[in-house]
């Protein structure tokens, strides 16, 4: 897992499967494991999360590489995952 991003409102983690073909931790096989990468994204304020995977992961990833290219503020980047965070329904557990 790769924190990306992290302000007073939001916290977006990148978490990555495993290399295609391996299907088990060789420290701890019998963790289930990701079969693709996602994205985790915390409203902070709410104290929910999104998930997103798939196509949605994939979205996500294209506007992360034009983020790159632009630069965008902090206010379009926290407008943007504010769009995100209203999916947000899993309350944010410690774990």
């Amino acid at each position: 897992m790769h924190t990306l991003y992290n302000s007073e409102t939001f916290l977006v983690n990148h978490l990555l499967a495993f290399p295609e073909g391996q299907t088990k931790c060789a420290d701890m096989p019998d963790q289930p494991v990701l079969l693709r990468h996602g994205f985790e994204i915390v409203d902070k304020r709410s104290g929910k999360e999104v998930y997103l995977d798939g196509s949605w992961a994939e979205i996500f990833q294209q506007r992360l590489l034009q983020w790159q290219q632009n630069q965008p503020s902090q206010e379009e980047v926290e407008d943007t995952l504010a769009q995100y965070a209203e999916l947000a329904q899993t309350p944010v557990c410690v774990h």
